[in-house]
């Protein structure tokens, strides 16, 4: 029975209810669990971590973690997506979609990013990977692998492989179609139970399950209601794409006749078990023009949204907005969903985005989006032992380190953190009992290594791209530099 004693400038505490900001604290925990949050523990220990100036605090929850060599990133100046490589040409489709990545590779990509979401302080993880370079989804033996992978570093995931029924295609016409193939994601679906049923609880508790059905637009109704049937068989939390694009919700009413969330209720799949990235497009919406109550529908389900502000301003988007559904009684979490995966750019972006949707400047806190990191999160998968620092908590903590040049005066530690920092201010982090983190390096792991494989991997990637872009023009058509070469 191991116990340490962290203790830094800030600590922020929770009090059964709420963060509270304590001076000059000290946390103790003992194995994987907190003992005591407060002041001057006079009981023995057995480590100490001094943080000095620093924020001692939850590690933050990232419900749509970006767990890729993220391609959406090749889209911030070449647009539009179906143009370049983000949406199958209806002649790759014919000819056989593959893996573009060996299972080493797909290995490495995984856990090259839970390095980087520890190293911007985020302790739980549920991962998000494209699928546009996949055969058709994800597999039971990765996910076995990225499970060790996670708890060779020490990060806390939710695991499950991604399934779906369907693939959005361009005809070679120019108009879009979606290519259906049921058997195959109802096969998914039983892939993914399998492994929940293997992996919920493995490695101490660190990897848990959950379910993760792909965009919405993807799913038929058949595999929509039998997920919801696995999850309350097992218990885990679900996750779908939903309401992210003006396409997608004129695709569903098409089909339909019901808005994006109205068809989900109506097939019993919402629940407060339900994870919704990225809640934007919804009635009530500028650029949604059909009559609803899709905010009454969210309210009522107790389902929760995951907020990726980052990812949606890079696509001109934004929700209208998180503190209209925060204040309509919506639980909204927050994700990274894109490269950096740092939840402290998303936040600092979220509150920006929150207040011009709403021209009022007092829309949204620091403290609300801080809060929707670690205890609405938290909440969301029914961890109560998460996102919080109190006795009986998980001894997951980050410290956040004030002494950089670069931040300035420090008036609120956690204002001055959403002001001016940044991922990588985080310089030690503490999982399940773990320093996984210590001066921004990780135990094993060879940063410059990683970053090495990483571009290289990545470059072959973008090498196939022509193979899965509509006409198949050349890599140097379909990603323009910014400036031409001399």
């Amino acid at each position: 029975m191991s116990t340490t004693r962290v203790k830094a400038r800030y600590v922020i505490a929770f009090d059964g209810k709420e963060h509270r900001l304590l001076k000059e604290g000290e946390v103790i925990y003992r194995n994987d669990t907190i003992v005591f949050v407060g002041q001057n523990y006079e009981g023995p220990v057995d480590a100490e971590i001094d943080g000095g100036n620093a924020i001692l605090g939850p590690g933050f929850i990232d419900l749509n973690a970006l767990s890729d060599l993220d391609t959406t990133v090749l889209a911030f100046d070449n647009q539009p997506d179906w143009a370049k490589g983000r949406v199958w040409p209806e002649d790759y489709l014919a000819s056989g979609p593959f893996e573009m990545y060996s299972p080493e590779e797909q290995t490495f990509k995984m856990k090259y990013a839970f390095v980087q979401l520890i190293r911007n302080g985020i302790t739980t993880a549920l991962p998000i990977t494209s699928m546009f370079y996949r055969e058709w989804a994800e597999t039971y033996d990765e996910f076995a692998r990225s499970a060790d992978s996670a708890a060779q570093v020490g990060i806390r995931a939710y695991l499950g492989p991604c399934y779906m029924t369907g693939v959005t295609i361009i005809r070679q016409d120019g108009s879009f179609d979606t290519f259906f193939d049921e058997e195959r994601g109802l096969k998914g679906l039983e892939t993914a139970r399998d492994y929940i049923r293997a992996h919920d609880g493995a490695h101490g508790g660190l990897i848990r399950g959950m379910l993760a059905p792909d965009r919405i637009e993807n799913c038929t109704p058949e595999l929509l209601r039998r997920s919801a049937a696995v999850r309350d068989e097992l218990g885990v939390p679900m996750r779908l794409h939903c309401c992210q694009s003006p396409d997608e919700f004129e695709a569903i009413v098409e089909r339909y006749d019901k808005t994006p969330l109205e068809w989900l209720d109506s097939l019993g799949f919402l629940s407060p078990h339900t994870l919704l990235p990225h809640g934007v497009y919804i009635t009530g919406h500028s650029r949604v023009s059909r009559a609803g109550d899709d905010i009454g529908t969210l309210v009522r389900s107790g389902a929760a949204l995951i907020h990726c502000p980052l990812v949606l301003s890079r696509y001109g988007g934004t929700m209208e907005s998180f503190a209209k559904l925060k204040r309509a009684g919506i639980p909204i979490g927050l994700g990274t969903d894109t490269f950096p995966p740092d939840m402290v750019e998303n936040m600092r972006l979220g509150i920006s985005l929150c207040r011009v949707a709403e021209h009022d400047p007092a829309a949204a806190s620091a403290a609300d989006f801080y809060n929707a990191a670690t205890i609405v999160a938290a909440d969301a998968l029914g961890r109560p032992d998460l996102g919080r620092l109190a006795p009986g908590a998980k001894a997951d903590m980050t410290l956040f380190d004030l002494g950089a040049f670069e931040l300035g005066q420090v008036i609120d530690p956690i204002q001055t953190m959403m002001l001016s920092g940044t991922g990588r201010d985080f310089k030690t982090v503490i999982i399940n009992g773990r320093v996984v983190m210590q001066d921004r390096q990780l135990p094993g792991i060879d940063l410059e290594a990683y970053r090495d494989r990483a571009q290289r991997q990545f470059e072959a990637l973008i090498e196939k791209y022509p193979l899965r872009t509509f006409k198949h023009p050349p890599v140097s058509e379909i990603f323009q530099p910014s400036f031409r070469h001399l």
